[in-house]
């Protein structure tokens, strides 16, 4: 299935199904009014919803209307829990080896994470607006499960059948402020605003065999103002899958129905593929170069984030925003 949270004036937005295609879409109120309410009681609704879904693909729905991705929030407006990790810990090693830090070995065994806010999400076309250039505005190009309830402690062969939805992220990063927050030892806070997810979340089913071993086996493709950034495939040198995640994740605490966890930054060995933040592109001219070239992001710029199906065609819709200057 695939889902989405219109924009109609509440904080939680309405539920909408959407057609596998993104052209059609309509409310489904008699099964839930919002995705939080389809996650909490997933298990009795998500039959009645799916017989829906195949009648949408078939034409045979009524009531049908345009899909527009302008009108929709993130797919959780808000969450109980939004966890980012960084699975792809090359994109680590890249980062460390750029500043002459060496790297734990631990750090290929035990997943890294940081706790993000997730009281209020920014809609995937609306505009991120930020106070200061001077933080390093960068975005980071991702991808998110949405579990049900995860028993704490659970393993990770049993993680995997807790992951209900899938969608994309832009983790909005404040690359300046992070060194004095890690300095002081207790992690970000300030230099990680809100997050931004695609348009739709979508069922693991919908990839078919593109979903495997908990990783999606297709390239994450960012565009900065207008121009390809990168497109690393996002199912190569992931060091942990979305299974992993999920079990580190509920390794002391159990995760309740609407949990979103991340994959962190999507990055390749390969550096051919691009990169999806401009904190990796930076750490390679300095590598290369001994000083990074390519400036953070400034007000008027733009971010594009999307993934493509085998045929071309976008499976979740696109984050696509511009950074504008917030004035309170």
């Amino acid at each position: 299935m695939k889902l989405a949270s219109y924009n109609n004036g509440r904080r939680d937005g309405q539920l909408m199904l959407v057609s596998r295609d993104l052209t059609q879409t309509v409310a489904v109120p008699a099964i839930a009014h919002t995705m939080q309410q389809l996650l909490d009681g997933w298990d009795l609704l998500k039959p009645q919803l799916q017989e829906l879904y195949d009648a949408l693909n078939e034409g045979k729905l009524p009531n049908t209307q345009t899909f527009d991705e302008a009108k929709c929030l993130s797919p959780l407006p808000r969450a109980y829990q939004w966890a980012d990790g960084s699975a792809y810990v090359n994109h680590v090693e890249l980062v460390r080896k750029a500043r002459g830090a060496e790297m734990p070995e631990t750090f290929w065994t035990d997943p890294l994470f940081y706790q993000g806010g997730s009281d209020s999400f920014i809609a995937p076309k609306a505009d991120i607006p930020l106070a200061s250039e001077d933080w390093g505005i960068d975005f980071e190009s991702e991808i998110a499960v949405i579990t049900d309830d995860v028993p704490m402690g659970v393993s990770v062969e049993n993680a995997a059948k807790h992951i209900k939805l899938l969608m994309l992220v832009n983790d909005v990063s404040l690359r300046n402020l992070i060194p004095a927050e890690l300095a002081k030892g207790f992690g970000f806070f300030q230099s990680k605003p809100s997050s931004s997810f695609s348009p739709v979340a979508i069922t693991p089913d919908e990839l078919g065999k593109l979903w495997e071993d908990s990783k999606v086996h297709l390239p994450l493709i960012t565009y900065l103002n207008g121009e390809l950034f990168g497109r690393p495939n996002a199912g190569v040198d992931m060091t942990f899958n979305f299974s992993q995640l999920v079990s580190h994740v509920a390794k002391t605490r159990p995760l309740g129905a609407g949990a979103i966890i991340g994959s962190g930054t999507i990055s390749n060995y390969d550096r051919s593929a691009g990169s999806s933040c401009l904190a990796e592109k930076r750490m390679l001219e300095v590598i290369a170069d001994g000083k990074a070239s390519t400036p953070f992001m400034r007000f008027g710029d733009t971010v594009r984030i999307e993934m493509l199906d085998d045929n071309g065609v976008s499976i979740f819709g696109s984050i696509d925003q511009k950074v504008v200057e917030y004035k309170a």
